[in-house]
This record gives C-alpha cells, structure tokens and sequence, in this order.
C-alpha cells in the first residue's frame, strides 16, 4: 500500500548563510522527487550551531513525512547533525565497521596518518543503516524515528547525488506509488504581473490540480502550471488543457513555453517574415545586439548594430543632422526616428530599431533619467516611435530598455507577419 509523501529538506552550512556558495542541493533533489511524484513542503537552510539544528529537525519531525538533510556529516567539531538529532532523540550513536574499514584503508592507500577526527565520519544511529558513499568516505544514514523516515547525506554534490539516486529514490518512489510531478512554463511579455494575474484570477483562485503560479522575470512574466498525475500522458493532458485556457485569455502575449527567450522567438519570426534587422543603440549601448547574436545563424536575418553612445557618432557615423541633435536633443523623438531610419539604411535592412535615452546617474538635456526613445522603422512603409519612463538604476533602466524593444518586435512581426 502506498501513501502520498511530505517531504522537507533541511541544508546544513554556515556558508549557505553567508552567500559563500549556493544551495544548489535542495535544488536538485526537489526537482528529482518531484519527478516521483514526492511533494517537497518545505526547505530550511541555517548554520552549524546545535541549539538551531535541534529546533529545526523537532520542527520537520512535527510537520513531514520524510525530512532529507545535507551537510554537517564531515570530520570537524561545527559537524553537527548526528549530535542535534541525538539530542533530540536519544539514539546512541555507534561507528559503522564497514565505513570505518573504508576511512582507514582511504588514508593508509595515500600514506598519510589518519587524524581522530576522521572517525567521526563513520557514525551513524544504533538501528539505522548506512547508506554507502561510493565517491567519498561519510557513509549516508537512514532511520525511522517516531514515523518519520530521516535521511542525512552528505553536503559535497557529487557524494549527495550518487547516495540519494541509488539509495534514497527506489524507495521513495516505492513507497509513494505510480506518480509524478510535471510543470510546463508559459512565458509572456508586454503585459504585467498584476494584469496577468487579474486576467486569471478564476482559475487561480479554483486551482487544484494543475496549479498555476505567476512570476515577474527580468525577461517578462511566467506562468507556471503544475500537475500531478499517475504517468506521464496524464500528467500533459492535465497541463495542456490548463495551457489552453490561460492561452485563450492572454495568448496575445505569450512568446514561448519552458526553454525558449524571447530572442529566440524574434529569431523565428524574423526568418518567417523574411525580414532582415539592424539596431542604432545609444544608451543600451549593444545590448540588444548581444541578446540577439547569441542565437544560432543570427547572420541570416541580423545585419549589425552601430553603438552611437557620443552624439558626434551619432552625427559622422549614422549621419543624424546636426539641425536635430542641436535643436532637439539627441534624447527625442526626431533623433530616435533618423537613427532607426539611417541605421536600416546604411546597413541596408528592412527593418531599423533605435534606442536612446538616459540611464543615469544625471539628467541630460532636461530629460530626467529613465527617459526612453524606442523607433521601429520598417522601410516597407510602417514606422511607430515610443517614449518610455523607466524606473530604477542604471542597469535596470538599460535592460528595461532593451526589452521594451524585443516587446516591440514582437508585437509588430507577430501581428503583420
């Protein structure tokens, strides 16, 4: 008989704390039990002291099902989680012949004297089981304590990896029957959070199985939708049917699902559309251009970028009147247009962007900062000139800038092409 798992994982490590290293365990393992369909609750990170660990481990043991902890096995005095589960135990604590056979034949195979120390990574519970470490010397430990099944691994990757996969997942997967976890993301742009969220708001306030999380990214929004489900057919039934509903409401701003960018996406409609693209970019600085050429054969549809930070660039190279930089600004409408236009014409592309504006720190031209000028010039006939207030710092007025043009691109080549 199977049963439906809680699962908690707890991280050990003062330097999680510190931001010396990221927790990329909990990460993966809750990415591998959600794959058998093991409900991850809860993750707690805290550092090598005993009081915080023994409150820590009561807490999971009063709220979880199964509570995996990574770290604190190894040799040294701030090792503690044998010692803070035992405080809250009682369990004795007893060396495991074999791991200790393993810890002494490893330093007499280098030659090297085998401090005392040492030997603490060869203890585990009176009654549990030690959980063979095949690529490091601290056995993991399994036990069963008031119907909680504990497992402690160790903190290095490749020994938590190795112990959790062939241990610890047979059984889980046993014990929590035919299921599986499986999310699809949905990806969005040039609408916000609280929009999308407004426009969904039924579903999500209905939500059981899939489920359905908004997310505010650096490249748009997200939505991500989550079900369970005994294989694999079922579980995408349930996700795409849920896809299509979202889709039916706010699919005009859908640009890709999962791994694809947006970049990605301007790279497909451009090669459907047969149009070719060049950029004119003054405070994004090559930005966009970057993002761009990351994509694969981007020289089949993208023909270059002229960075015009100075405005004597902008003058000799691009070739913006001098009328328009001197009487307008190089922060206009009039300059964002000739720039677009000339920059499609010098590289001789269908369509020119142009960017420019103030990222900060100071005002220009009695244009406060964040001013934006986005110029979408298509030589076919269209052409469309945006203005943008942008908050924040210089960094996230750039990149707000150079998404406010793939938003733009998008919008265009999906509606016309």
């Amino acid at each position: 008989m199977t049963k439906q798992i809680k699962a908690e994982i707890v991280s050990i490590g003062t330097e999680l704390l510190l931001g010396q290293i990221a927790n990329t365990n909990a990460q993966w393992m809750s990415g591998k039990l959600a794959e058998i369909g093991v409900n991850t609750y809860y993750h707690t990170a805290l550092g090598d002291n005993m009081d915080r660990l023994e409150q820590t481990f009561e807490l999971a043991q009063s709220r979880s099902d199964v509570v995996i902890v990574t770290g604190g096995l190894g040799p040294t005095e701030d090792d503690l989680s044998r010692e803070a589960f035992q405080r809250m135990t009682n369990l004795a604590i007893i060396e495991e012949p074999v791991s200790l056979k393993k810890i002494r034949a490893y330093f007499d195979k280098q030659g090297r004297q085998m401090t005392p120390n040492n030997l603490r990574q060869a203890r585990i519970f009176d009654g549990s089981k030690a959980l063979d470490n095949q690529v490091g010397m601290a056995p993991g430990i399994a036990v069963t304590y008031d119907q909680v099944d504990w497992y402690f691994l160790p903190g290095v990757p490749r020994e938590m990896k190795q112990i959790f996969s062939d241990e610890i997942m047979p059984y889980l997967q046993k014990t929590n029957g035919d299921q599986m976890i499986a999310s699809k993301i949905l990806k969005f742009i040039g609408i916000g959070e609280s929009d999308i969220e407004h426009q969904l708001s039924d579903l999500i306030q209905k939500q059981t199985n899939p489920t359905i999380a908004p997310l505010a990214t650096s490249d748009g929004i997200t939505i991500r939708i989550t079900g369970k489900a005994n294989d694999f057919r079922s579980v995408q039934a349930l996700l795409d049917e849920m896809k299509e509903q979202v889709l039916a409401r706010v699919g005009q701003y859908c640009y890709g699902e999962d791994d694809d960018t947006i970049e990605k996406t301007i790279a497909s409609l451009l090669k459907a559309s047969g149009k070719s693209l060049a950029a004119a970019e003054s405070l994004t600085g090559g930005a966009f251009s970057e993002k761009i050429v990351s994509v694969p054969g981007t020289s089949s549809y993208y023909k270059g970028s002229i960075v015009c930070y100075e405005r004597t660039v902008k003058e000799n190279v691009l070739g913006i009147p001098k009328e328009i930089t001197r009487d307008q600004g190089t922060v206009s409408q009039a300059c964002a247009v000739a720039m677009a236009r000339n920059v499609a014409r010098l590289l001789d592309s269908d369509i020119g962007i142009s960017f420019t504006g103030i990222a900060g720190p100071d005002a220009i031209e009695g244009q406060p900062v964040g001013t934006v000028f986005i110029t979408l010039h298509d030589q076919a006939g269209y052409e469309e000139t945006k203005l943008y207030q942008f908050s924040g710092d210089r960094e996230q007025i750039r990149r707000r800038a150079v998404m406010a043009g793939y938003e733009r691109l998008f919008v265009y080549l999906k509606s016309n092409f």
